[in-house]
């Protein structure tokens, strides 16, 4: 799970729920029955054990054994053409899941995994190599039965020695994260060729674990006999995924071609995805050229994140003739958690009242109305435009009876105050005078004093800060900040660098303040260690962007991974992020709950104005028009 940058760059949110695929799903074994309730025997003792073709965190699964299709497909959909987007920045990689190198957008395609999601249900996955689950009520192991047919793209067959190797090599060699994700997973072995079972520690998240085992990508182990996985190649690596590579150009180009002998192209899981022959993404340096080069066709979709673009560009020929489609539509997941990030790893940043007093120097307002032509609301929540997820007001007694036993881990505004919102500022005045009065006033009480020179001093150390952008685009947006923070007496800069720098830098935690975005689950767990946890915050290429690092936060995030119910789950959520604001670990940016989109019209959905809750689809469910294709290409505009 990794980062994405902010939105406006094309990359998608790294999503909270690590490397489960949606689109697909499994087809139920004809000897069991679904859900199924057994006993085996384990010497004179029986355990029960549920069988069953997916596994929910909660309740029951909206799609029984033997369904056809997911519902929001469209089964006939044909197979053919090609989606083409842009991604930001460069490559030189196409394995994912090791720290050296950057790897290609889309480089996942190769895998495939023993389960996977859908577009739906955010808490819910099916089979896909795997054709039953079996496991108990604590869900202390759980035993896939695997697909005899599932083949890698060589024709060897998919096996359990496979995912034990993809377990191991992954936790020993892949990246950082691995060793967290892998932690409470105490054994991992094959019973035989088509049957691997995962034991996990009884003591540690066990309602997340089973989907997270199910959620590895599975390498081939007779493959990486050959190969060091270690190292970061441009060679396809060995999958049994549904795309195969066509085209690399290292740093500009990369594609991937549908392979036809997919070994699982007809299980109901598929029907309707995958549809596209030829995927590919177009690289480059900066926003401008990316937009420019979209205007005159030399890639067909673009989802614009871009507020001055979207509001004053989309105005180009292509459109007016029609052969350009314009569309904004509902974003049904929670905004995501943008903001400009704290390293709390340096000491100047170590006490929360400089980081609120920076933070009060952001005038959102100002930006929204000067730069954004207002079409942001302001971000307060790490579970943003969520009614469930997200805290408000002053603390309800369930939250306080949560977080009370651990008060001496949070700050006192936490049970005292309502849940943290930025400060308004005056957004006709960049320089909001009454916001930086206040802000320089928290900045004393933390005893950094304005010097001669105009700048804060404490114990002879300068208050700096730089942030760190590899946008060009974000220049107009950090400049203003940096002004306010000048006027507050704190020594601001920006560093603009390439995106490989600042992929490297941020890889290492290297940087003051930087901007990323997360797009959270709404069913979170214990991926939640790998962004606020202890364990995760001095781990290199890690996601714990701010280095938090409290115990109580740690207690909070099993309290979520452990909860029993939905009820128990919204509760600890409200409450992990009432506290996490409190804290001030970011200054909040700004979010939209919809997507802004355009493309040449060559495409077809099974959807007209409302997308399945959790994705629009673009590369899974939507499809290639032959014939609109054929009218763009005689109107001499494809």
């Amino acid at each position: 799970m990794h980062p994405s940058r902010p939105s406006m760059d094309p990359r998608p949110a790294a999503h909270a729920k690590l490397m489960r695929r949606p689109n697909e799903a499994w087809r139920w074994g004809t000897t069991l029955l679904a859900g199924a309730t057994l006993l085996w025997a384990a010497g004179a003792a029986y355990s029960e054990t549920t069988v069953a073709h997916g596994v929910s965190t909660f309740g029951d699964l909206k799609y029984d054994a033997d369904f056809p299709h997911w519902d929001y497909v469209n089964p006939d959909a044909p197979k053919g053409g090609q989606f083409t987007t842009w991604a930001f920045g460069t490559f030189d990689s196409l394995t994912p899941y090791i720290l050296k190198g950057n790897s290609a957008a889309g480089a996942g395609l190769f895998y495939d995994t023993l389960m996977t999601g859908n577009l739906e249900e955010p808490d819910a996955s099916y089979g896909l190599v795997a054709e039953s689950i079996e496991y108990p009520e604590d869900r202390s192991y759980v035993i896939f039965r695997m697909r005899p047919e599932a083949k890698f793209r060589d024709g060897s067959q998919v096996t359990a020695q496979d995912v034990v190797f993809s377990y191991e090599i992954l936790k020993e060699e892949g990246r950082p994260s691995f060793k967290t994700t892998f932690r409470d997973f105490d054994k991992v072995e094959a019973l035989d060729d088509f049957t691997v079972r995962f034991d996990f520690n009884p003591e540690g998240p066990l309602r997340e674990l089973l989907m997270t085992a199910g959620g590895i990508p599975i390498l081939s182990k007779a493959y990486y006999e050959n190969v060091d996985f270690s190292e970061s190649s441009l060679d396809p690596p060995m999958g049994s995924g549904p795309y195969t590579l066509a085209e690399v150009d290292p740093g500009r180009r990369v594609s991937y071609q549908r392979r036809d002998d997919y070994w699982a192209a007809d299980l109901p899981v598929n029907k309707g995805t995958t549809n596209f022959d030829r995927r590919t993404y177009e690289y480059f340096a900066d926003y401008t050229t990316a937009f420019e080069a979209f205007k005159g066709g030399a890639y067909l979709y673009r989802e614009e994140f871009s507020s001055k673009v979207w509001a004053t560009q989309y105005t180009f020929p292509a459109i007016d003739e029609g052969h350009v489609v314009v569309e904004t539509l509902p974003d049904g997941r929670p905004a995501g958690t943008q903001g400009f990030w704290f390293n709390l790893r340096r000491d100047k940043f170590a006490d929360p009242r400089v980081r609120e007093a920076i933070g009060m120097a952001f005038n959102f307002e100002w930006s929204n109305e000067s730069l954004f032509y207002g079409i942001y609301g302001r971000t307060d929540s790490f579970w943003e435009n969520s009614s469930t997820l997200q805290a408000s007001g002053p603390i309800p007694d369930a939250e306080r009876a949560l977080l009370e036993p651990m008060a001496e881990f949070f700050p006192e505004e936490v049970f005292s105050e309502d849940a943290f919102v930025p400060v308004a500022s005056n957004g006709d005045n960049l320089g909001d005078r009454r916001v930086l009065r206040r802000a320089g006033k928290i900045l004393d009480d933390a005893g950094w004093e304005v010097a001669d020179d105009g700048f804060r001093y404490k114990d002879g150390e300068k208050l700096t800060v730089e942030f760190l952008n590899d946008s060009p685009s974000f220049d107009r947006v950090i400049n203003p900040y940096v002004e306010n923070l000048v006027r507050l007496g704190v020594d601001a800069s920006m560093n603009r660098v390439d995106a490989a720098q600042a992929q490297e830098r941020e890889k290492n935690f290297d940087f003051d303040i930087v901007t990323q975005r997360f797009s959270m689950s709404q069913t979170p767990g214990n991926e939640l260690e790998q962004i606020f946890g202890s364990v995760s915050a001095a781990t290199p290429g890690g996601v714990n962007m701010a280095g938090v690092s409290n115990e109580g936060i740690d207690k909070l995030i099993r309290i979520i991974a452990d909860a029993e119910s939905r009820e128990e789950l919204d509760v600890a959520v409200r409450a992990l992020d009432r506290v996490l604001r409190a804290m001030h670990i970011w200054v909040p940016q700004w979010y939209k709950g919809v997507h802004n989109i355009s493309y040449r019209d060559v495409f077809a959905r099974p959807y007209t104005d409302t997308p399945p809750p959790l994705s629009l689809g673009t590369t899974s469910i939507w499809w290639w028009d032959a014939d609109k294709a054929a009218a763009l290409e005689a109107a001499g505009a494809l």
